[in-house]
């Protein structure tokens, strides 16, 4: 069964020549196929594209059918955060580095747009992290993560101490660099650096990994994705939280920071034939001779 794509956002990296060449040359491409074409309005005066709507990108969530998002991982994911609360699908198409998330071939984008559009698509639920920094019973901070909630060392390079809770149980205290708490999306990412395994994006879980901890049997841990997670600060001359890596605050003595999964998730739309392991292998470059 044909689905029901009328309008369709164009949103992205729009910082880069090639990337406004891209985006321009797709949004003429939907529009000669009649769909009704939406661009961010940065990305419609930074790329110089004219003749087509344009709307914020907190609007476009209300309008649109289908976002396609062109550009890296970074880019996917900041977009991801801000589209997450009105359940638009997401398609990326790759103009980064490693493109896990973003996984449409710049150079085949027509011809598997065209099969996508017409009904040719594997949809993906991915689990999307909420957090919140409270400070003396204040919610300072609240912020969605599609990758990881990272607390760590600022600039000062000096080991933090913390205490976890999982669902109001104490699990241990522990001085570190840090610690990283990653959805199934983001354990490829920091938290794989960081000695954490790999999840599968359809896994109901996420990962807390210690960067760099004091204590050498400190190990990684998955618990259920429902789970409510707290960083309580109990030392620190210089502490921060990073959300994605994209936005952080810092942190004082005393502070927790609370980690759930967001109610809402993020729906991916990838082409047939997708494969999670095929991605694995190229990206990771399993069983390459060294």
């Amino acid at each position: 069964m044909k689905p029901d794509f009328k309008t369709i956002a164009l949103v992205g990296k729009y910082n880069s020549p090639s990337s406004a060449s891209s985006l321009s040359r797709l949004a003429h491409y939907l529009k000669a196929k009649h769909y009704t074409v939406l661009l961010t309005c940065h990305i419609a005066e930074t790329c110089a594209i004219a003749g087509f709507q344009t709307r914020a990108l907190s609007g476009i969530g209300q309008e649109a059918d289908l976002a396609i998002v062109m550009g890296g991982d970074g880019t996917f994911l900041s977009i991801a955060r801000a589209l997450v609360d009105s359940r638009i699908p997401l398609v990326g198409i790759n103009l980064g580095r490693l493109g896990f998330l973003t996984d449409v071939s710049l150079d085949t984008m027509f011809s598997t747009l065209d099969e996508m559009l017409g009904g040719e698509f594997v949809t993906e639920e991915r689990v999307m992290l909420e957090a919140s920094v409270e400070r003396t019973g204040e919610v300072l901070i609240h912020a969605h993560a599609f990758n990881d909630v990272v607390v760590n060392k600022g600039s000062q390079g000096r080991l933090i101490e913390f205490e976890i809770y999982i669902d109001d149980q104490f699990v241990y205290s522990q001085r570190a660099d840090g610690l990283v708490v990653s959805s199934p999306t983001g354990s490829t990412a920091y938290a794989l650096s960081a000695g954490g395994p790999i999840l599968h994006p359809s896994l109901e879980a996420v990962v807390l990994v210690p960067i760099c901890p004091h204590t050498l049997s400190a190990r990684p841990i998955a618990v259920n994705s429902h789970s409510e997670i707290e960083i309580n600060v109990i030392h620190a001359d210089d502490a921060r939280v990073h959300f994605d890596g994209q936005l952080h605050a810092d942190l004082q003595v005393g502070d927790r920071v609370v980690i759930r999964r967001a109610h809402n998730s993020v729906r991916l739309l990838h082409p047939v034939g997708h494969s999670y392991y095929d991605t694995l292998r190229q990206k990771l470059r399993w069983g390459e001779k060294l």
